[in-house]
């Protein structure tokens, strides 16, 4: 069962500034962050009320952690969006009924901040994260 939205995603190449407008200009605080096994911080949440965050990345620090390529992330353009969470109770019993839909589900993994989740693709192609807290959920 979805519960809310859980965050929504960008990518950046300038974390510092975006981190700044949303703490400094809209009064948000940052809830955790992401680390290499470097201890170099490449991803950081941002609490925005009632559970539900701003996820924004560093563009390299992203490929670094997971692979792909750097692109040009220019104002406004698709690339600096990169999904949207759904924060859910009882995980795989829902990824479950999507399937029995003919929704097509990744496995469901733990995530660096020690919640699981899976993917599903809305039919435009948006990607969309279904996550459930754990008792070890960095959110929490």
């Amino acid at each position: 069962m979805i519960k809310r939205l859980a965050h929504i995603c960008f990518f950046t190449d300038d974390p510092q500034r975006l981190m700044a407008f949303y703490t400094e200009k809209m009064g948000f605080s940052i809830k955790f962050d992401m680390k290499h096994d470097d201890g170099t911080p490449f991803g950081w949440y941002i609490a925005i009320g009632d559970m539900t965050f701003i996820e924004i990345f560093d563009q390299s620090g992203a490929v670094k952690e997971w692979g792909g390529e750097v692109g040009a992330l220019e104002e406004g353009s698709h690339p600096r969006y990169k999904h949207f969470c759904f924060q859910v109770e009882g995980l795989e019993a829902y990824r479950d009924s999507l399937i029995a839909k003919g929704v097509e589900v990744t496995p469901i993994k733990a995530g660096l901040d020690n919640s699981v989740q899976c993917w599903i693709n809305d039919p435009d192609g948006n990607a969309i994260e279904l996550m459930e807290y754990t008792e070890k959920s960095l959110q929490l």
